[in-house]
């Protein structure tokens, strides 16, 4: 995965979000934006993955600038797979149909070909028997796996979690951050937000502490974490590390 972003600004009425954000990656397979609440983390990651304009500056993703005009992002967000922290499932619909149904519908793949689809990867993330169940009779980790698994369907370039964690129990969020980490090893390229210090080391090779609104500092995730030279990352860090 190579990222550019350059002088990115967003602004929501008289709130800037963002003030002027560059980061550049030339090559990494995991990125995990890092920082306190409200320093501009999902901004950042709602503009790399199309479902928002910035206000200013560029953003390239594999050497591609991300589309303006909307039928261009349209048919850019068919290349991206994102994962919410509140799963965003159908709640009318059950575990299969949520997987098969935007496959369907959004990809253009027939019927029988969504399903079987769908299908597959509830059992590859071990769902193969609650597929007829609706979000509300199952457990937020399995909610969690049907809409990475939703993610993932379409076989996207670059898949962009949002928190998945931060509506789980700490046993659950084991069992996706594990999930994540065996998509990260399979290949798969990944941008992710997330608050889980001890994962972000382990699971990316390359970190943005992401404050007020820009990049306070970035780099290899090992060296970022352990010699930080930032004061804001390094107090940040010892503040999420403490417990």
């Amino acid at each position: 995965m190579k990222l550019s972003l350059e002088s990115i600004t967003k602004t929501y009425g008289a709130h800037r979000a963002l003030k002027g954000l560059d980061l550049k990656l030339e090559s990494s397979r995991c990125l995990t934006l890092i920082g306190p609440s409200g320093g501009g983390k999902s901004t950042t990651l709602r503009l790399i993955a199309g479902l928002e304009k910035a206000s200013g500056g560029s953003i390239q993703v594999n050497n591609k600038p991300v589309p303006q005009t909307e039928e261009e992002l349209r048919r850019y967000r068919k290349s991206i797979g994102v994962v919410f922290q509140s799963y965003n499932l159908f709640p009318h619909f059950d575990a299969l149909t949520n997987i098969a149904l935007p496959l369907e519908k959004v990809h253009g793949v027939s019927r029988e070909e969504s399903r079987d689809r769908a299908q597959s990867l509830l059992s590859q993330f071990k769902l193969a028997t609650h597929g007829r169940k609706k979000p509300s009779e199952l457990s937020g980790g399995q909610n969690q796996r049907v809409a990475i698994a939703r993610s993932l369907a379409h076989n996207p370039d670059l898949i962009l979690f949002d928190e998945p964690t931060s509506a789980l129990d700490p046993e659950m969020s084991a069992q996706i951050l594990d999930v994540i980490e065996e998509l990260i090893q399979s290949g798969k390229d990944c941008v992710i937000v997330t608050h889980q210090m001890g994962f972000a080391k382990r699971a990316s090779d390359y970190a943005a502490f992401i404050s007020r609104g820009k990049v306070e500092e970035s780099g290899k995730s090992l060296e970022l974490f352990d010699n930080p030279q930032c004061p804001e990352l390094a107090q940040f860090l010892e503040r999420e590390l403490k417990y």
